[in-house]
C-alpha cells in the first residue's frame, strides 16, 4: 500500500449494512406458521417445505427476458416446494400467500440502525460513498427503499441492472467512473469473501474490509482488514490515513 489517501468507500448492502439473513429467518418462521395452520401440518413437514424454498432461492437463476417477474418466479418456488412435500391438494392461492408473507415480513424488519445512519452521515462529510449490491433488480431496489438509505450515498449500483456483478472488475470500474475516482482511491467493505473482497482485490482497490461472519474458509481471498461490524470502520480509516 502506497499511503495514498482514501477518497471513496464502496459498501455492500446485505449482511453488511442490513441484517438480511436474520430478517429472512424471521420471515421463514412466519411462513411456516401459515403453512402449519392452513394445511394442518406437523413441524417437520412445514420445515421441509421452507427448506425446499430456501434451496430453490439459492439455486435461482432469474432471466427477466423469459417473460416472468421475480414475484411470479418465487411464487413458483413456493408452489413447487409445497407440491414436493404434500402433493397437489393445497389451496391454489397458498403459494402466493406464502411468497408475499415471506417477502413483506422480511422487508418490514430490514433497517439501518441509528448508529449506522449517524456513521454514514459522518463519513459522507469526508468521503464519497457508493452502495454496490449484487442481486435481482426489483428485490434489491425494494430493500433499498424499505431501509431508506438513498440519502446516505452519492450513487447506488444494483448488480442485476448490469451485464456483470461482483466480483467482476467491470462493475467496479463503473463505480469508480461514477464517483470520478481511481481504484486506488477506494476501499471496499462487505461480508462476502467471494464477491466483495475478491472483487475489490480484482479491481485493485486501496484496501478491502471484511465484515466477518465467522472463520475465513481455506483457500479464500485474504482481506486487508477484518472487523465484526461496519461501526468499527473509522478505526480502519484512521490507519489508512
Amino acid at each position: 500500500m502506497d499511503g495514498k489517501a482514501v477518497k471513496a468507500i464502496l459498501f455492500d448492502l446485505d449482511n453488511t449494512l442490513i441484517e438480511t439473513s436474520r430478517a429472512g429467518e424471521r420471515a421463514i418462521r412466519k411462513t411456516c406458521e401459515l403453512l402449519k395452520t392452513t394445511l394442518a401440518l406437523d413441524d417437520n413437514t412445514t420445515n421441509s417445505i421452507c427448506d425446499k424454498f430456501k434451496e430453490k432461492l439459492l439455486q435461482e437463476s432469474f432471466d427477466p427476458s423469459a417473460g416472468k417477474s421475480i414475484d411470479e418466479v418465487r411464487v413458483g418456488h413456493w408452489k413447487e416446494s409445497i407440491q414436493e412435500a404434500v402433493g397437489s391438494g393445497s389451496p391454489p392461492s397458498l403459494a402466493a400467500q406464502c411468497y408475499y408473507l415471506w417477502k413483506n415480513s422480511r422487508l418490514e424488519v430490514l433497517s439501518l440502525s441509528t448508529d449506522l445512519c449517524n456513521l454514514l452521515k459522518r463519513l459522507r462529510v469526508g468521503y464519497k460513498l457508493l452502495l454496490l449490491t449484487n442481486g435481482e433488480t426489483q428485490t434489491q431496489r425494494e430493500k433499498v427503499k424499505a431501509v431508506g438509505c438513498e440519502e446516505f450515498f452519492d450513487a447506488i449500483v444494483i448488480g442485476g441492472e448490469h451485464a456483470e456483478q461482483k466480483p467482476f472488475v467491470s462493475i467496479f470500474t463503473l463505480c469508480f467512473d461514477m464517483l470520478q475516482v481511481e481504484a486506488q482511491d477506494c476501499i471496499v467493505v462487505g461480508d462476502s469473501l467471494d464477491t466483495d473482497i475478491q472483487g475489490g482485490f480484482n479491481a485493485k482497490v486501496r484496501a478491502t474490509v471484511w465484515i466477518s461472519n465467522g472463520a475465513r474458509p481455506d483457500g479464500s481471498v485474504t482481506p486487508d482488514y477484518t472487523i465484526p461490524t461496519v461501526l468499527d470502520l473509522p478505526n480502519i480509516l484512521q490507519q489508512l490515513k
